[in-house]
């Protein structure tokens, strides 16, 4: 007997049920992380109020950073709409940090597309065109750190900066465990103690129950159109860190004389503070319906990254298919349940950045903001679709009937 759409689905979620009971509990963990650091910094409606000019004495401001310090495990924070995306909160990270003559040393191997021309290049500006030594270890076969050569770098050499970049980017490897960090950054700082551990912690806030400056991180950075943006805030990013790494990130944010001092936003915060408050159910939301995908593409016979017996460590479920068709159709599939714009037929395009032509289904209320669901892709083999997001499970429930239906 042939199974119907409904039956399928609910035999995959039953499938599921113990790692969807995983995930709530890690929710519930977040939830009280954010619910505590809002009731310990009394956000009040005055907090949600915006200011102009320079914005000094920027109540919003000025407590939304101390909400994203506690809650992401630091001491002091940058959250700022003037920080344009993820790869901004990176890049101004990394200049704050480096300096001519210091040594960056990568231990998760080449980071992602859009941050290749911040470390290489003549005559663009970038972290090679003023000095900065770039150094990179590539994780193993199995998407560990290759420990003890990471070791024998770190002794002889002393870098300024060992960093790591959680997510997997357009890669197949699998996203990195703050567990698994917990031994390496406690040896790093053992053989180099003035060495900055910096995290780019984009696509991993709050899948996890603690963050990568939880085990040791001087600095994590992400987009607020990601994970902690909650699908609510409609621009901006986050640095979170010690006092002494912020404080000098900060000089670079805006400069020497004015650091954290002013930076105004005239349409006000009550978004990123709302959009917060909700994030960890929202990524979980987003979690449960890439295992719900994944269960449906794997049962049809394709490769799942990572595969549904693995604990996820950011909000990213990939397929790997055989042919470029594929791979287009799957994306343009996404594009037909999105929200905004889903009679749009997405095709490959130059996208700034990337080296690739990239497909992307981004249907999305804020634009590009990858926490909502969506799908992207460079055209280039292996032919891996990544998609991820979803603001609610019954968004991509519905996506997953088109699979059914489709394949």
């Amino acid at each position: 007997m042939v199974k119907d759409v409904k039956q399928i689905l609910k035999e995959a979620e039953s499938s599921l049920k113990d790692k969807f009971e995983q995930i709530d509990d890690i929710c519930f963990i977040n939830q009280k992380k954010v619910l505590n650091a809002f009731i310990e910094f009394r956000v009040s409606t005055q907090c949600f109020y915006g200011t102009t000019g320079y914005g000094y004495d920027d109540v919003g401001r000025d407590t939304l950073a101390k909400v994203y310090a506690k809650v992401f495990g630091g001491e002091k924070a940058i959250v700022s709409t003037m920080i344009s995306c993820g790869t901004h909160a990176i890049t101004t990270a990394l200049y704050g940090l480096l300096r001519c003559g210091d040594i960056m040393l990568s231990v998760t191997g080449l980071p992602y597309d859009t941050i290749h021309e911040t470390l290489f290049g003549e005559g663009n500006n970038s972290l090679e065109d003023i000095g900065v030594v770039y150094k990179q270890i590539d994780l193993t076969e199995n998407s560990d750190f290759k420990y003890d050569e990471i070791y024998n770098f770190v002794k002889e050499n002393k870098p300024k900066m060992v960093y790591l970049q959680r997510s997997r980017g357009y890669s197949s490897r699998k996203a990195i465990s703050p567990y698994l960090m917990k031994g390496l950054f406690e040896r790093i700082k053992q053989l180099s103690p003035n060495t900055f551990i910096v995290v780019d912690n984009c696509y991993g806030e709050f899948v996890d129950d603690i963050e990568p400056t939880d085990v040791g991180a001087d600095v994590i950075m992400g987009s607020l159109i990601k994970n902690p943006g909650g699908g609510l805030a409609p621009t901006g990013g986050y640095i979170v860190g010690t006092e002494k790494a912020i404080d000098l990130i900060s000089s670079r944010y805006t400069n020497p004389s004015l650091k954290l001092e002013l930076g105004s936003y005239e349409m006000g915060y009550r978004m990123f503070y709302q959009g917060l408050f909700l994030s960890p159910h929202v990524v979980a939301q987003a979690l449960k319906g890439c295992f719900l995908v994944g269960k449906i593409m794997e049962d049809k016979g394709y490769k799942i990254i990572p595969s549904n017996d693995e604990k996820p460590q950011d909000i990213i479920k990939s397929v790997v298919f055989n042919t470029e068709e594929e791979l287009i159709k799957f994306v343009q599939l996404v594009q037909t349940v999105s929200p905004v714009d889903g009679y749009v037929l997405p095709m490959p395009w130059d996208m700034p950045g990337y080296k690739d032509k990239v497909i992307m289904a981004a249907g999305t209320f804020v634009s590009g903001a990858s926490i909502e669901f969506s799908c992207d892709s460079p055209i280039r083999k292996p032919y891996i679709a990544y998609f991820q997001g979803g603001l609610t499970y019954e968004h991509i429930k519905i996506f997953a009937e088109k699979l059914i239906e489709m394949y």
